[in-house]
């Protein structure tokens, strides 16, 4: 008679199937407690940002990288993000968005969950700040103009009045901004105003530069527009209406108190940027 391996075989296979379920069931654990070891990290961090940063709420925090355990382990991050929407600046800027990126970060584990942020230090650092119109909109003289507008431009367009075309164009410099980010930045700032019991709109080719923690808005020219053409304003009454679009705005300290470097102009918004090297958490120098 020949011998049945069948349910032998059944055995094996069955037996296979549930090592095979216990392996990702461990994996599948060892993948929630490094999430919820990332979490509790990232709450931590988020804690402290809040008192370093000033603000009401946590910001949010993100340790990029998997595994984190590994990044724990050896108290070494390479990349870590710190972010918060709406923040308030002042009485007048109700909506500023904060972003910091830390790189090269060292952290060793003791430190993170004892909440102890004064070893951390930090390799690269960069952070911004975003001013939308719908704020700036609200910095005096500028809430003379209605629905205010915010394009990029670029800067020789600004200063010379004529695009890559010659022409007088007002969308022909927008949109073309430098390629180099600088402590400059040309920006279109368009709008209505009533102009001898005339809705007009406006538009204003300016520059803008840093001055420490604040931007300077500073127009140059004017041009009247509608749907189909754009006129160029005339001198006297150029220099009447300028006054309406010349602004300081203090933007509010760069998170982790990082220097200013650039302006950049983007549709709908501006940034500030800065950069720095070898900071600890609190944003002193690691030298100091």
């Amino acid at each position: 008679m020949t011998r049945q391996t069948r349910p032998s075989g059944r055995r094996k296979g069955r037996r296979a199937r549930k090592i095979f379920v216990v392996l990702v069931v461990f994996v599948g654990l060892l993948v929630g407690a490094d999430f919820a070891a990332a979490a509790f990290a990232e709450h931590t961090v988020s804690q402290k940002a809040r008192e370093q940063l000033g603000l009401a709420d946590d910001p949010a925090v993100t340790i990029n990288g998997f595994p984190f355990a590994t990044q724990a382990l050896s108290g070494e991050y390479d990349h870590i993000t710190v972010s918060a929407e709406g923040v308030p600046v002042q009485d007048t800027l109700r909506d500023v968005a904060i972003r910091a990126d830390l790189r090269d970060v060292t952290a060793p584990l003791s430190d993170l969950t004892a909440g102890n942020m004064e070893a951390i230090t930090i390799g690269d650092l960069e952070g911004q700040v975003t001013l939308k119109a719908s704020d700036i909109s609200r910095v005096e003289p500028l809430t003379n103009i209605e629905n205010l507008r915010i394009e990029p431009a670029s800067e020789e367009y600004v200063r010379s009045g004529e695009g890559s075309d010659g022409t007088g164009d007002p969308d022909s410099g927008s949109g073309s901004t430098d390629s180099e980010e600088g402590s400059t930045a040309g920006v279109r700032l368009s709008g209505e105003a009533q102009i001898a019991g005339e809705r007009v709109e406006i538009f204003a080719f300016a520059m803008i530069e840093l001055d420490g923690t604040a931007i300077r808005i500073t127009p140059q020219r004017l041009q009247f527009g509608n749907d189909r053409e754009t006129t160029v304003v005339p001198r006297e009454v150029q220099e009447a209406l300028l006054p309406n679009f010349e602004a300081d705005i203090n933007t509010g300290e760069l998170p982790f108190t990082v220097t200013p470097t650039t302006v950049k102009v983007d549709p709908g918004s501006i940034t500030i940027k800065g950069k720095a090297s070898n900071v600890t958490f609190s944003g002193a120098s690691a030298g100091q």
